[in-house]
């Protein structure tokens, strides 16, 4: 809510935008602090967001960092819990409340504390990354009982082969990059079942549905954060370095599952932030092209010219490769900026050029770097859910509807009881036959269809 100066006076949430704005009708029934702003209150603007725990974040960030005159809550410096991975030879998985620092990889925020240590344990199981600080670290004679238990390999006291790829599949789990991941394990799981192997079998089987469970969370890396980004300055800033008038920038990226449900999406952003009317998702007409990320991307940029809006500047997310093609599609009528990923997701971008050159030396902590990260992670994040959304839906019809006697009432039964069909799938059969009026039967057979490998 804002005065007529533009002042804002009151940032707030609502389930029910139109039952909440009616209790401020009536001046004459609100407490006498709220009168006074209600007297004040010339224009409302409103942010619609996917769910309540969304609201709950933003609307931390806003009253934190516009500090409205009107609100009382949330106005101390309380934060919502954030984990991290440390910058240490051998990284520690941290919880913490404060402000973001460049020394270390910040993911969330989180909801809650259950959220975040629900998340920590799940990495512990697959990736095993110490949780212990440093100081305990260095004085530890032998491992502790997580290694015994499997949630930590013990860096404090054994030699570590495998660490740095475990912490890089941290970051890619953390950052959404789950399913090539899950469909790894899957096959692993299948290898251990052929070889009689059950018990890694079942501890596969397990990190799956740890992995599953995170992933369907929706982690983002920062995205809140892009609230507090000075946008219009940091474009003027990359129209300075690229001596270009930018208005609407677009930012491409692609995903596929070993050439499976191949997708692509194009995220807009310019002075003002991101331009969420110019967001479009593609489906990729030429199956041939599926898998080959290249070749998916010519797709996707020549139908985004030829059908988007007027873009100005056309970002990329990949290397040389992918700036080559989205140049050739372009014909040299709009510019291409490539944002290069270094060889582990944590800042250590570069960035191709219009003309085709390097550039290294834009400071790391510069918000113009943060602001290109975080374009960069929007677009992964826009087509990440987009692919997940059109995998669920393939995996739905084909693993439900090829279980004899499974039909569409069972099946819409069956998803509003486990709310997914990873969650039936690891179901036993005694949760099974709790399904209202599913029948023995019919549990028996979703049982044996999902687990006879494990038989």
């Amino acid at each position: 809510m804002y005065d007529g100066d533009g002042n804002l006076l009151y940032v707030g949430k609502a389930k029910n935008l139109l039952n909440r704005l009616r209790q401020y009708i009536d001046a004459s029934k609100l407490e006498n602090h709220k009168q006074i702003m209600r007297s004040l209150v010339r224009r409302v603007e409103w942010e619609t967001t996917k769910t309540e725990q969304d609201a709950l974040i933003l609307e931390q960030n806003l009253i934190k960092t516009l500090k409205p005159k009107y609100n009382v809550m949330l106005t101390d410096g309380k934060m919502y819990p954030m984990l991290a991975l440390t910058n240490h030879e051998f990284p520690r998985l941290l919880k913490f409340r404060g402000k973001i620092s460049q020394k270390k990889d910040v993911f969330g925020p989180y909801p809650s504390v259950y959220a975040l240590n629900d998340t920590i344990k799940t990495i512990q199981r697959v990736c095993k990354l110490r949780t212990c600080n440093d100081t305990f670290m260095k004085n530890r004679s032998r491992p502790c009982l997580l290694y015994q238990i499997g949630r930590c390999s013990a860096p404090c006291c054994l030699s570590q082969h495998d660490y740095d790829k475990n912490v890089q599949l941290a970051r890619r789990i953390l950052t959404g990059d789950s399913e090539p991941i899950i469909a790894d394990l899957t096959k692993q799981m299948k290898d251990f079942s052929n070889k009689m192997d059950f018990e890694n079998a079942a501890v596969t089987r397990d990190k799956i549905s740890a992995l599953t469970t995170t992933t369907n969370r929706g982690i983002r890396q920062n995205q809140p954060y892009t609230k507090n980004l000075q946008w219009d300055d940091n474009v003027k800033e990359l129209e300075k370095l690229l001596e270009l008038k930018l208005e609407t920038i677009g930012v491409f990226d692609n995903s596929h599952l070993f050439g499976k449900q191949p997708v692509g999406a194009m995220i807009a952003f310019g002075h003002n932030g991101f331009i969420k009317s110019s967001y479009r998702h593609f489906k990729l007409h030429d199956m041939k092209r599926a898998g080959n990320d290249i070749a998916m991307m010519e797709e996707f940029v020549t139908r985004a010219i030829k059908d988007g809006p007027k873009l100005d500047l056309i970002i990329v997310d990949g290397g040389i490769a992918q700036w080559n093609i989205a140049q050739k599609v372009s014909k040299n009528t709009i510019p291409v900026f490539g944002i290069t990923k270094g060889e582990v997701r944590n800042g250590d971008e570069h960035f191709i050029m219009p003309d085709g050159s390097e550039k290294r030396d834009i400071p790391k902590d510069s918000t113009l770097f943060l602001m290109l990260r975080a374009v960069r992670d929007e677009a992964h994040r826009f087509v990440i859910t987009y692919h997940r959304a059109k995998r669920a839906k393939q995996l739905t019809a084909s693993v439900l509807d090829s279980i004899e006697g499974i039909g569409p009432k069972r099946k819409k039964q069956l998803l509003q009881h486990f709310g997914s069909v990873h969650a039936i799938m690891d179901a036993d059969l005694k949760a099974l036959k709790h399904v209202p009026d599913l029948g023995k039967s019919i549990a028996e057979k979703i049982y044996a269809y999902f687990h006879s490998e494990m038989l």
